[in-house]
Order: structure tokens, then C-alpha cells, then sequence
């Protein structure tokens, strides 16, 4: 492939996990860029663990949205994307997005499998999401206990709208070579701890919110008391130590390189999320 830009009538994505956070999110900017989207979930007959469903949910497709469905960097990540890749370059569908994670050295080794597939990948690292706030475990911290417990302390994080993210995966799908063989580091545009986040959405919604922090021993503790396997609370909380050691308390121009303009404030998120009654206990 030589052009610059690709020609997207007719041009079919698969996205994984399309029902998720940051799939639902491609997909929907997927179609409105013209797209057409194959969702790839057990509700669809994909199956990350089952190798059998792959070929069906590939064929015939141009290009892939991986995200693998617990974290990149968990155990086990780097074989199923590997051999996921390989297959879809195998049946021609050569046009690859891995979503990856900013300062995450576990994720690496699931980066270069993809980069040995034979793929002509892209690889999106992001900071952590602005919506782990408003959707899953932790919003369900916020608005029902009203403290958000996390193994984070005084660190800053640019926390990353995930739609600029979608917005990001479709513009690398459809750009042709220019995106091809690189790997996008992406941020919010403002360094704000996790307390200040949580004070943030405490202001806007008139709701007394609190952050405690944790040292990830506990937190870990904690996980496996909620019925999570040992093994995973494991690799999940040396996941943390790495990320939330300070690595990641800086800017990234990469949203604004791609898209030509800034990453989604912060403070419109928790105005959006506030008005839509996210944090109502």
C-alpha cells in the first residue's frame, strides 16, 4: 500500500470487544466515518479464548480494532493478540490497531507480538481513561459509597477522554500509510491527581465525594476478597505499581498530532457526566 490515504466506502473494521469502553466508542465513530463495522464479542460468536471463532468474525474484513479484554499487559495478553494477528494477516487482513497502555512495561510484550505478526499495525498507548470515573467498579464506588478507594496517592495523571481515543483509532484506520509501523502516545490535557479528579466531580455535583488512597498490597487483598483469582489480583496490582509510580505524570501531544486539536477537557467530561446523572447515588 503506497497511498497516503485509504479510500473508506465499503471499508469494514472488526472491533473487538464493541460493547466495551473503548470499543463502543470506535465503533460509533467507525460508522460516522463511513465505515462498516463487524462487532466482535461472545455476543457475536467471538471468543478472545477460542481460536475456532476467530476465522468466521475476520473474513473478509480490512482492517481490526484489538483491545484485549482484561488488560494488555495481563498474563497470556501477548499470545492471544500474537496469534489473533497472525490470523487475521493470514486470512488478509493485514490493517491492525492495538490498543496498548502509556508507561506500561508488561505491555511490551504484546506490542512486539503484534509489530512479528506481519501486520501493518498501529499501535495506540493511552493514560488512564477519564470514564473508569463514570463507568464500571470504580463510578460505582463513587455513586454509591461515595469514596473512591485506589492504590494511588499524590501522583498525576492526564486523564484521557476515550473518545478522543476512538476518534484516534479511526483516523490511524483510514489514514492510509501514515500511520502505518508507528505507535501513538496519547494523554488528557491536564496533570490532576486522583483526589483532585474525585474533587472535582464532588464540586460539580454538590455530592460530599472522598478519595482514600491504598497501597496496592491491600488493594490487591481487597480484589481477592471480591472473588478475584489470586493470579490476577497479582499481575493487576504489579500493573498498578508500574503505572501509578509517577512514569506517566506528564503531557503527550499525540491527540492534537492526529486530530489537529487539544485532547477533551477533563472539567467537559464531568459537565457532561454530571448533567447526565452519572454519579447520583
Amino acid at each position: 500500500m503506497t497511498n497516503t490515504t485509504r479510500n473508506t466506502q465499503g471499508m469494514t473494521v472488526v472491533v473487538t470487544g464493541a460493547s466495551g469502553r473503548t470499543g463502543s466508542r470506535v465503533a460509533r465513530a467507525a460508522e460516522a466515518a463511513g465505515l462498516t463495522v463487524r462487532g466482535a464479542s461472545r455476543a457475536t460468536g467471538f471468543d478472545w479464548w477460542d481460536r475456532s471463532t476467530w476465522a468466521a468474525t475476520l473474513s473478509g474484513a480490512d482492517a481490526a480494532y484489538l483491545a484485549h479484554p482484561s488488560d494488555v499487559g495481563a498474563p497470556g495478553a501477548a499470545e492471544a493478540v500474537g496469534a489473533l494477528a497472525r490470523e487475521a494477516v493470514g486470512l488478509g487482513v493485514r490493517r491492525l490497531v492495538l490498543l496498548s497502555a502509556r508507561g506500561e512495561d508488561q505491555a511490551l510484550p504484546t506490542e512486539e507480538a503484534l509489530h512479528a505478526s506481519g501486520a501493518d499495525w498501529t499501535v495506540v498507548r493511552a493514560a488512564w481513561f477519564a470514564q473508569n470515573f463514570s463507568e464500571g467498579p470504580l463510578a460505582a464506588e463513587l455513586r454509591e459509597r461515595g469514596e473512591l478507594v485506589f492504590p494511588a496517592d499524590d501522583v498525576r495523571e492526564p486523564f484521557l477522554d476515550v473518545r478522543d481515543i476512538a476518534d484516534v483509532v479511526v483516523t490511524a484506520l483510514t489514514g492510509g500509510d501514515r500511520y502505518v509501523g508507528r505507535t501513538l502516545d496519547l494523554s488528557g490535557a491536564r496533570l490532576l491527581t486522583f483526589g483532585e479528579a474525585v474533587a472535582e466531580i464532588a464540586g460539580a455535583t454538590g455530592r460530599p465525594l472522598t478519595y482514600r488512597a491504598v497501597s496496592t498490597r491491600d488493594y490487591g487483598e481487597a480484589m481477592v476478597g471480591f472473588g478475584l483469582p489470586p493470579e490476577e489480583a497479582a499481575a493487576m496490582t504489579g500493573i498498578f505499581d508500574t503505572l501509578l509510580d509517577g512514569r506517566n505524570a506528564h503531557l503527550e501531544d499525540g491527540v492534537r498530532e492526529v486530530l489537529g486539536r487539544a485532547p477533551r477537557a477533563f472539567t467537559d467530561f464531568v459537565r457532561e457526566e454530571t448533567a447526565a446523572g452519572t454519579w447520583k447515588p
